[in-house]
């Protein structure tokens, strides 16, 4: 049985794009094959991980890592799913560990379990290892930053997605430009222009300035040119305290 590195299992609710609200369990590994300015999120692989017993505590328990296949599945049914929406596969970047998914995620479907992936958008052919076993996927579309730019492997990404129930998060902050804006939006609009599209603005951080009010309302009204459903919904789980 393969074993996989952990970052940290807990509950509480999505804080990001259409299921905002929700109660799930969070899956969350560690890596990622980015590097967004922008990013909060603990990526490193650590010698042990994190693990809320009782949901909804904050009290944490330390777990050796990697953890075995086996005995990370024992451990995700000792919550009651009857009470939450989804398992988070979340990251990092999950999809950097889609040869262990393949053996888990099968595992989870069996108990019943919804797959809710949250994922950067970038590894198409991983992807497609794991898709019948997804449910919901939680794309990021990344504008580009440090000269680097993914239009391609997204749209590649986002017509596997298609698939599936697939929602498009697009982070944007006060130096966003038009042009990105364009090319992300005629993107969307190629593969289906009925894909739900969200304008999430950044939470500030070094240095980086969240969108001011009439931007958002003019990004929006941009967008709707060409993708029937473009909502703004920024990081509620940061305004509310939850994890």
């Amino acid at each position: 049985m393969l074993d996989l590195p952990v970052t940290e299992i807990f509950s509480s609710i999505q804080g990001e794009g259409p299921y905002v609200g929700v109660r799930q369990i969070f899956l969350r590994l560690p890596k990622c094959n980015l590097s967004c300015p922008y990013c909060d999120t603990e990526i490193k692989v650590s010698e042990q991980f994190r693990v809320e017993l009782v949901p909804g505590t904050r009290i944490f328990s330390m777990l050796k890592n990697p953890i075995p296949l086996d005995e990370l599945l024992d451990l995700l049914q000792t919550y009651d799913f009857s009470k939450h929406h989804s398992l988070s596969v979340t990251g990092g970047e999950p999809l950097l560990w889609v040869d262990e998914l393949q053996v888990l995620l099968p595992l989870l479907k069996e108990k019943g379990i919804d797959i809710y992936l949250e994922t950067n958008g970038t590894l198409p052919v991983e992807l497609l290892q794991i898709l019948p076993m997804v449910d919901i996927i939680s794309m990021d579309l990344k504008l580009p930053f440090d000269s680097r730019t993914f239009w391609d492997v997204h749209e590649a990404f986002l017509r596997y997605s298609t698939q599936k129930e697939i929602f498009v998060k697009i982070v944007v902050n006060q130096a966003t430009t038009w042009k990105d804006l364009q090319n992300a939006r005629d993107l969307i609009a190629r593969v289906d222009p009925a894909i739900l599209t969200i304008l999430q603005p950044v939470t500030p951080m070094q240095g980086i300035q969240a969108p001011r009010p009439q931007q958002l309302l003019e990004w929006q009204s941009f967008l709707l040119e060409r993708i029937i459903n473009v909502r703004v919904i920024p990081q509620t789980h940061v305004l509310i305290g939850q994890l």
